[in-house]
């Protein structure tokens, strides 16, 4: 039987957008990739609240074989993170594959046909020889389950799905949550609201953002000079390192530089905050790297101003008008903002239902077993499935490292499935037994279980307490890895 596309991708963020360069340099034409959004991009393009901008830099977070000589600051704004999407997307002829408004619920091997069959929510069954998904990280909003919350008559904002066309001047205005995204939008409220509560469960490690604008002159010189650009990719590069492996990874071995970069991060909150009790409040109880670490230089200092309230009672209930906490406190609100993140482990690991062999569903197995996937992107009894946002396979920093390292993976495999003329992979259970292994024993000497992780309430861990999302292994290391893997790992067909 002949499927209608060699490849499906999900997703058309930068994870799709790098597996589907890499099957066009394979010579693999026939792709189709779905979008559940009206555009390309993926978080770049649902993210759009005031002051998002990347929180890595700019020089890092992009493709390294496509870089962007153009961008305006060290730490580029969201716009300009979007414009380089559709650059790419240009670039290497990929919108012809993209179909906006697709959303995928279900996929199914067929395999006596050695097909998958993916099922859209208009009733579609389309069949492909490969399917990768690529829904991102953080791509299913979560909401809070807070008692009343459908009572409330004012306006309510996530920042997964923002309203420019609200406008927040001289209103009373509620955020819960004090993560990287409220991080950047805190200040922004701060500056038009009358008043602003921020209601915060778990305070967040911040240190300085060396933030400034790129020169037109450094920017016409990495457009001219490549290596100069590349230069400063590489000290970008190896200094979320040093902060990632040596820092996080390897707590148990370096302790003292997990220390260092808190005490940092300390100096910051008493360099910009004046009152000591909204200092404590500020001030994280876990180690540093427990919870995703963040830069700024207005979050600390917006808490100085007298209409901004910081909450750590927790919210007892939602009213009409208003959020009652647990000390009786009561905050009117005109708008609700909800900062609250993502359902990282609930409904994201997969974001779509994926049958395999036996009827095995991977959501099911990977919660009533562990999660788990060899190298981070295949897993057993799954045949001819790429799953680029899966356990264990996010490596550094920056999220380019981790798509990079795949496209090498995919070349490698995809290179042995022709040397044998066959058309079908599955990994070993050896293979994803000794990876699973493997990884849970270098993480045992990181920060997440040798460090005081107790308080963090970090997306890190999944419902059985274990980090599962972070590849433990140096940028270099993952992508050489993925590029000497043995080809004996999988069967093929």
């Amino acid at each position: 039987m002949q499927p209608d596309h060699d490849v499906v991708i999900v997703g058309a963020g930068f994870g799709g957008m790098g597996a589907a360069i890499e099957f066009r340099r394979l010579g693999i034409d026939n792709i189709a990739i779905l979008e559940r959004e009206d555009d390309l991009g993926g978080t770049w393009h649902v993210n759009h609240y005031p002051g998002l901008a990347v929180d890595i830099a700019s020089v890092t977070y992009s493709y390294s074989f496509a870089p962007n000589p153009y961008w305006s600051r060290m730490f580029a704004p969201g716009t300009e993170l979007k414009r380089y999407a559709e650059h790419i997307a240009d670039t290497y002829d990929l919108k012809r594959h993209m179909e906006f408004g697709t959303i995928v619920e279900s996929a199914e091997w067929d395999d006596a046909e050695q097909l998958w069959q993916v099922i859209t929510s208009d009733g579609a069954v389309r069949t492909t020889r490969y399917l990768v998904t690529a829904t991102g990280f953080l791509s299913q909003p979560h909401t809070p389950d807070l008692p009343g919350m459908d009572s409330f008559a004012g306006s309510v904002l996530h920042t997964a799905a923002w309203d420019d066309g609200h406008d927040l001047t001289g209103e009373r205005v509620a955020i819960i949550g004090t993560g990287a995204t409220a991080v950047q939008l805190i200040p922004e409220i701060a500056e038009r609201a009358d008043e602003l509560t921020v209601f915060q469960r778990t305070p967040i490690w911040v240190v300085p953002k060396l933030d400034f604008p790129i020169p037109a002159t450094v920017q016409r010189l990495f457009a001219t000079v490549p290596l100069t650009q590349r230069a400063a990719r590489l000290v970008s590069t190896s200094l979320l390192e040093l902060l990632m492996v040596v820092g996080v990874l390897h707590y148990k071995q370096a302790k003292p530089g997990n220390k260092a970069a808190a005490l940092l991060a300390k100096a910051h909150l008493r360099r910009q905050v004046r009152d000591p009790d909204t200092r404590r409040k500020l001030t994280p109880s876990y180690d540093f790297g427990c919870k995703r670490p963040t830069f700024s230089n207005t979050y600390f200092a917006a808490f100085n101003q007298p209409h901004v309230t910081l909450q750590t009672s927790p919210i007892a209930r939602v009213e009409a008008d208003r959020i009652v906490t647990a000390d009786g406190t009561e905050t009117v609100v005109d708008t609700l903002v909800l900062a609250t993140g993502f359902d990282l482990w609930d409904t994201n690991f997969p974001a779509i239902r994926i049958i395999g062999l036996q009827g095995r569903d991977l959501g099911r197995w990977w919660r009533d077993n562990r999660f788990q996937a060899y190298e981070g992107i295949t897993v057993p009894r799954f045949p001819n499935l790429l799953s680029l946002n899966s356990p264990y396979s996010y490596s550094g920093l920056s999220y380019f490292t981790t798509i990079e390292s795949q496209m090498k993976h995919i070349r490698r495999l995809f290179g042995e499935l022709r040397r044998r003329d066959t058309s079908t992979f599955e990994v070993t259970d050896a293979a994803n037994d000794a990876f699973l292994a493997q990884v849970t024993d270098d993480l045992q000497s990181s920060v997440f279980y040798t460090g005081n992780c107790a308080s963090a309430r970090s997306y890190y861990f999944n419902q059985h307490g274990e980090a599962a999302l972070l590849r433990p292994n140096s940028t270099l290391t993952t992508l050489r890895e993925m590029d000497r893997f043995p080809l004996d790992a999988y069967t093929y067909r």
